[in-house]
């Protein structure tokens, strides 16, 4: 197929735009096959670039002969285009509605896109299983496990040490609910999978019996956390999956801790944004939305549960096993969260861009469906949901609780959060590994972390506050303690100046104390000399 068949009017002039808090823009709207592009008339340097891709919706209105386009975007942003004939009008939105759903992966941008930066590393590359396992490997008190993984990484062969490898198959292929994508159980101290296959007769394998209790410490005992309810994992044996039944698996402590399923949360959003959009309604009326939405309530379940999971780690030195029905969804989102609680290093750049790639990307997260529609699709939602944006909102306010503990900002999360709907990236396209192996994205698109990596763009990125910090961090889940993003929800109603003013002055306040701090010690340095030649001149 050629783009050019789905432009029916590839350009028009006297085109002006509209965005909250910025002035109208006049000029020439071009259609390319992958881009929006508005060049402004008197500045040059004024230019609107819209990937298709990040569209989630638009609508037309006409008035005479002047024709409008909303736009509404996966970022949450939204823009207005007047554009002069009802025609031109017309095929703009015809064109903008066919180019922002096409059905085939390889015809997105990513599969086009050429940098104009050197590349310095290949993200690819740089957060690969193999170095993962075998970094954990490297510390003693995991040198007497080694895991098992199946058919994720085809050239990667691990086993549990004290497991035969036909039982881990054996166990991996029959009783552990993996989903559409061949799921690593991971084994650590903290594990994840997805639901054990009971079904209505209550199955069982001895196989996963032997297999997770062989992560068990002498005298421990172990934790399951389902984050379904009693009833959904209840209902779940009806159709073939189920729960770890207590007698067969003696040792092990089942919690359920209810995670709302993706229907659910895609809604939460919806109403969410639209509460944050209606600029009419009182206090009240907007406190009663916001609540009704049920966004800070998800967050508060959340980070409950990975709480609870770091609490028997930290505290009882206990193994975790997590799941829900596929282990794809909730699962990570506890499973991350918990490693950021008790792991300094997933607090750094790299070592949260390790975590994304190892707990989502190669666990198998489906971004290609969750995130293929934001909050303003007008179709009824299938397989999306916001379970990765849910999961940067938590971390979110656990880097507010702790402002110097996160090597990175705001800016990196929200980053992510934009590169997950829409990017000239790669690196969340696809379902799971498979797919973006069959779709050979790291022969023929550039990763995420190519770019975010280079010292000249991370350094946009780094919290100025940070300080290494080694302990485990508990964050506060109390209603009064979890607040709205404004940073993805309200950024584009309202202006950001005088944040930004304040966050400009902090940092040249920090960058003054630096200064300050190195005259101190030079001054330090100077007195501690003279101290010393005045003891040798003063010696006989």
């Amino acid at each position: 197929m050629e783009f050019a068949e789905l432009i029916k009017t590839p350009r028009v002039d006297n085109v002006v735009l509209h965005r909250p808090f910025m002035s109208r823009v006049e000029g020439t709207l071009c259609l390319t096959g992958h881009h929006l592009i508005l060049s402004s008339r008197q500045d040059s340097n004024e230019e609107l670039w819209l990937l298709h891709s990040n569209i989630d919706s638009i609508e037309k209105r006409f008035v005479g002969t002047l024709g409008t386009v909303i736009i509404k975007c996966k970022d949450l942003r939204i823009i207005q285009l007047d554009i002069p004939g009802m025609e031109e009008c017309l095929n703009i939105a015809s064109s903008i509605e066919a180019l922002s759903t096409l059905d085939s992966v390889t015809l997105m941008y990513p599969f086009f896109y050429r940098p104009m930066f050197e590349l310095i590393e290949d993200g690819w590359n740089t957060f690969l299983p193999e170095q993962s396992f075998k970094q954990i490997e490297s510390l003693s008190v995991f040198t007497q496990w080694r895991w098992v993984v199946k058919d994720l990484w085809p050239t990667l062969k691990i086993s549990l040490s004290e497991t035969s490898d036909s039982v881990a198959r054996s166990c991996v292929a029959h009783v552990r609910f993996l989903g559409p994508d061949p799921n690593p159980i991971y084994f650590q101290v903290m594990m994840r999978s997805g639901q054990p296959l009971t079904g209505s007769n209550g199955r069982r394998c001895k196989e996963d019996e032997q297999l997770i209790n062989a992560t068990l410490r002498a005298g421990k005992r172990g934790y399951i956390i389902d984050t379904r309810s009693i009833n959904v994992a209840q209902q779940a044996k009806a159709r073939g999956g189920g729960f770890e039944l207590e007698a067969h698996y003696p040792q092990w402590r089942r919690i359920h801790k209810t995670i709302e399923r993706s229907n659910i949360l895609q809604e939460s959003l919806i109403k969410l944004v639209e509460a944050c959009n209606d600029q009419s309604h009182n206090m009240d009326r907007w406190l009663s939305k916001l609540e009704a939405s049920n966004w800070l309530t998800n967050i508060k379940e959340i980070l409950t549960t990975a709480c609870l999971a770091a609490q028997c780690i930290d505290r009882e030195g206990a193994s975790v096993l997590v799941h829900g029905t596929e282990g794809t969804d909730s699962t990570l989102q506890v499973t991350s969260l918990a490693q950021i609680i008790l792991d300094p290093t997933s607090r750094t750049i790299r070592g949260f861009e390790s975590l994304v790639e190892r707990e989502w990307l190669q666990a198998g997260h489906p971004f290609q469906q969750r995130c293929s529609q934001s909050a303003y699709s007008n179709s009824k939602p299938k397989w999306e949901a916001p379970v990765f944006l849910l999961f940067l909102d938590c971390v979110w306010q656990i880097l507010r609780q702790f402002p110097c503990s996160f090597q990175f900002n705001e800016h990196f999360l929200i980053l992510l959060f934009e590169h997950a709907y829409a990017s000239q990236f790669g690196t969340f396209l696809g379902n799971n590994s498979f797919e973006r192996g069959k779709l050979k994205l790291p022969q023929k698109t550039v990763s995420l972390w190519s770019w975010v990596n280079r010292p000249q763009d991370t350094e946009r990125f780094l919290n100025p506050l940070f300080e290494a910090n080694s302990l485990v961090i508990w964050p506060s889940v109390s209603p009064q303690s979890l607040l709205l993003w404004e940073g993805v929800f309200l950024r584009w109603n309202r202006s950001s100046k005088c944040l930004d003013e304040a966050y400009e002055e902090m940092i040249h306040i920090i960058e003054h104390n630096k200064e300050l701090q190195s005259k101190v010690n030079t001054l330090h340095r100077q007195l501690a000399e003279l101290e010393t030649e005045d003891v040798q001149l003063e010696t006989p």
